[in-house]
């Protein structure tokens, strides 16, 4: 097949959008497919890559300084007479296409897809759809955000909040009703957005995970150079963070957890001299959660790797000995997925749909919302139950088996199929 995928970010970024689009692509031109991918340039002018087997099409963009890009490193807010100023624009900007359909519109002439593969409702994602319907080019949709993943990091107002996500809630299904198939990673992510409509949405919906693939993660040692490259001490017992660190992934929560569990007398961990938590990723919370861990009085137990990329990222969740979110903007979490699949006992929030991964008291726990003691009540539990971390491993490692990326290729290679199929008996008559 020839297929087009869009979306407003991607490689070399780093999020479940761009990861998992990145991935996508990768695995369907593996599989022998043709793959256009239709995204924002880096650089503001439009040019044309070939990675691997795949063509990657980088449009035309202007920067966003209000948001970090996701490749650079955030540095740290500067201070003016011993006071540190508001951060209020980014040296490195994220990077939007603002009027890509000129550029869409060549590209798709040229290739002419037998189906397109949309990510994200930016003005690429819409302009692809345009081009699709008025030339009869199936369309499939994946929705991977929630309202609350665009309002929470936004802080918007309460007052206006709730109005808000059910315009975005409105707009989402909106948008997804003008495909010919949509996915949504997760069943609850289907549940909280399109059942409640489902009289006004007629489209093929499925939950498709987002996926990983397990021949890169696995349990095990990791290469003994990684802890000398990263700080970390060999004979740690590690709780492990891996993702965005941005407000909204209330990485906060997770430290304070970390700190109150370390200072509870009562605990009386064996190995309490030697947990260390470890936090793999950047974003613009950085320096604030720097001076949290300065004040809480555990900066020498805390590691902050930076970003952290392939193959490295497979031996830093090897290092890991439990893996801990407070993030409550999950629609799925690729890297619960990711621990999971490295045999890690996972601690997260019961929101969105981190419960299809998280499963309570059967490979981790569950906790509610920003409770600190609760998270760092189940960090203790199992940082100080060795047959316990044992048992939720295991459990990891299978329902890590239900998430492989190449059942994932399958699905959405039947999806293809089958709306490419549709669309020509409907050209037919």
């Amino acid at each position: 097949m020839k297929i087009v995928i869009a979306t407003a970010v991607y490689y070399p970024m780093i999020n479940g959008v761009a990861v998992f689009s990145h991935n996508l692509a990768l695995g369907l031109a593996e599989r022998g497919h043709e793959v256009v991918v239709i995204c924002p340039s880096q650089t503001g002018q439009n040019y044309t890559i070939q990675e691997g087997k795949i063509t990657v099409h980088y449009l035309k963009s202007v920067e966003v300084k209000v948001y970090p890009d996701q490749i650079h490193q955030v540095p740290a807010r500067r201070k003016v007479l011993g006071v540190r100023l508001p951060r209020l624009f980014y040296r490195h900007g994220f990077r939007v296409s603002v009027f890509p359909a000129k550029e869409v519109r060549q590209i798709m002439q040229d290739f002419r897809p037998d189906v397109v593969h949309v990510q994200v409702s930016d003005p690429i994602g819409l302009s692809v759809v345009a081009y699709a319907k008025k030339y009869g080019i199936p369309v499939v949709t994946t929705e991977h955000n929630q309202p609350e993943v665009l309002t929470e990091p936004l802080h918007v107002p309460k007052i206006i909040k709730k109005p808000a996500q059910s315009a975005l809630r409105a707009y989402f299904v909106n948008r997804q009703s003008k495909s010919d198939f949509v996915t949504m990673p997760t069943k609850k992510a289907i549940s909280d957005l399109i059942w409640s409509r489902k009289r006004y949405f007629d489209v093929p919906v499925a939950a498709v995970s987002n996926g990983v693939d397990l021949s890169k993660f696995s349990a095990g040692e990791p290469a003994r150079e990684v802890y000398a490259k990263y700080g970390v001490p060999k004979d740690a017992e590690v709780v492990l963070y891996v993702g965005r660190v941005d407000p909204e992934k209330r990485v906060d929560v997770v430290i304070e957890a970390f700190a109150k569990m370390l200072k509870n007398d009562s605990n009386k961990l064996d190995s309490k001299s030697n947990i260390c938590l470890v936090i793999a990723g950047d974003g613009v919370d950085k320096a604030r959660l720097v001076r949290l861990v300065e004040k809480l009085g555990v900066s020498e137990k805390v590691v902050f790797l930076g970003r952290v990329v392939p193959p490295d990222l497979y031996d830093v969740y090897k290092m890991g000995t439990i893996f801990v979110t407070a993030s409550e903007i999950e629609t799925q979490g690729i890297v619960l997925i990711e621990a999971a699949a490295s045999g890690l006992p996972l601690i997260a929030v019961d929101k969105g749909a981190v419960s299809e991964v998280c499963v309570d008291q059967e490979n981790g726990f569950l906790c509610q919302p920003g409770n600190v003691s609760e998270i760092a009540a189940a960090m203790w539990r199992l940082m100080s139950d060795a047959k316990l971390r044992k048992k939720f491993a295991a459990k990891s490692l299978e329902i890590a088996k239900e998430h492989d990326f190449e059942t994932t290729l399958d699905k959405f290679e039947n999806i293809y199929r089958k709306v490419i199929r549709n669309n020509a008996k409907v050209a037919e008559k």
